[in-house]
């Protein structure tokens, strides 16, 4: 019985997570820089971390990846997606058991500038170019401001969550 709850559990977080992705993708753009999102969907990432493990969230990191190319039409992105998502969750996995959730907004600022980082190296291989890395300090700014947000709210919901 234990297993079809957390199987419950994962699914309804995925289902979270995905919605958020899809709402997000529905926000117009906040500043004219390509790509440059808030990343909202990490905050489910983030409070798996902190109430689960890095299993129960990178499942539900890779069934959003999933659902959401396949949902907003951009399997394009696929590559991408997967590329930054598994370095964020890499990087704040490391970090979070490292420093603890005390520190969970900077750990998300981390997250974020894994996610820039790995979807930069997977254009610099697709386009067989490395001039994509002019563009990376405008994704330090922004991945230091959206992760700093997303942590923050992470920080504040987790301890309303129940353990699971």
């Amino acid at each position: 019985m234990k297993s079809v709850k957390k199987l419950t559990t994962l699914a309804l977080f995925t289902t979270i997570s995905l919605t958020i992705f899809l709402l997000e993708a529905l926000i117009p753009p906040l500043v004219p820089i390509p790509g440059v999102k808030l990343g909202l969907a990490n905050i489910v990432t983030l409070i798996l971390l902190v109430k689960t493990n890095w299993k129960d969230a990178l499942l539900v990191l890779i069934a959003r990846i999933i659902l959401g190319s396949i949902f907003a039409g951009q399997m394009m992105s696929f590559l991408y997606s997967i590329a930054g998502g598994l370095a964020c969750l890499l990087v704040m996995a490391v970090f979070y058991r490292l420093l603890g959730k005390r520190l969970l907004w900077f750990i998300s600022i981390l997250g974020a500038l894994a996610h820039n980082t790995g979807q930069l190296l997977t254009a610099a291989a697709v386009l067989g170019s490395g001039y994509v890395f002019y563009y990376y300090p405008y994704l330090i700014l922004s991945g230091v401001i959206t992760g700093l947000f997303t942590g923050l709210i992470a920080a504040l919901l987790y301890p309303r969550l129940p353990d699971m």
